[in-house]
């Protein structure tokens, strides 16, 4: 039984889901991983339902959607709320400072439906106009996600070994037979799965320590990339102006 088929119930098709909202990313530390040195995947991929949101769009959501004041929900027809999962803005926003490329990777059948709510849902904390804005490359229709991992090297030039997929379906494993490495997401993506997938990635691709050049290119990066980011010392956290 795939994750969708076990969520299938008659109060989630009518829609019984519970509104979650991310929490501003200098409030969310970023994850260990990311920090301790060793190497990290040059690509992060996400799917979107129940992975970055609480909902499946092509199911729960009924056009047309609109914006909250705040942006950290949106509203449908039916008056029933949807956002991201708490810790989504400050996992996306230490995505993009440590230069990671950022995907998605969605099978839904509401493609444009899909793209619509990550242009209406900001992430709190960062200067991004809206989620949109901080993905890189977005394959996002019906069909295996082996086709969606295709296009997405195509458009990135990252090999395969690269890429570390976060998704709440284990049938999506196939995209493994390509050499992505899936962490399966059971309660929506957290600092603390992120971090579980990044040492699952560095196990499978016996990248376990430190490698050759890392320190010096960690602080050649960090110089380039101090004119782009933004310093926040409540928070003491580096969030990327987008």
């Amino acid at each position: 039984m795939t994750r969708r088929n076990a969520r299938t119930s008659a109060s989630v098709l009518a829609g019984d889901t519970t509104t979650t909202t991310s929490s501003p990313a200098s409030a969310i530390t970023p994850p260990s991983t990311f920090t301790d040195g060793l190497p990290l995947p040059k690509k992060i991929v996400f799917d979107l339902d129940y992975t970055l949101w609480n909902c499946w769009c092509d199911t729960h959501v009924t056009p047309p959607i609109k914006r909250t004041v705040d942006g950290l929900t949106i509203t449908d027809r039916r008056g029933s709320s949807f956002g991201f999962y708490p810790d989504v803005a400050g996992v996306l926003s230490s995505i993009k400072y440590q230069g990671i490329i950022l995907g998605a990777a969605s099978r839904t059948h509401t493609p444009e439906l899909a793209r619509e709510m990550l242009s209406l849902l900001k992430v709190p904390g960062t200067e991004a106009k809206s989620a949109l804005s901080m993905f890189d490359h977005l394959e996002i229709y019906p069909g295996s996600k082996v086709t969606h991992f295709e296009k997405l090297k195509k458009k990135s030039g990252v090999e395969h070994s690269e890429v570390l997929f976060f998704d709440d379906e284990s049938r999506n494993r196939n995209v493994e037979n390509l050499g992505v490495v899936m962490y399966l997401v059971r309660d929506g993506v957290s600092r603390e799965e992120v971090d579980a997938g990044v040492r699952l990635w560095r196990e499978r691709k016996g990248r376990t320590k430190r490698e050759a050049g890392t320190d010096e290119q960690l602080k050649t990066e960090m110089q380039q990339r101090s004119a782009s980011f933004e310093y926040q010392p409540a928070s003491r956290h580096l969030i990327r102006a987008l």
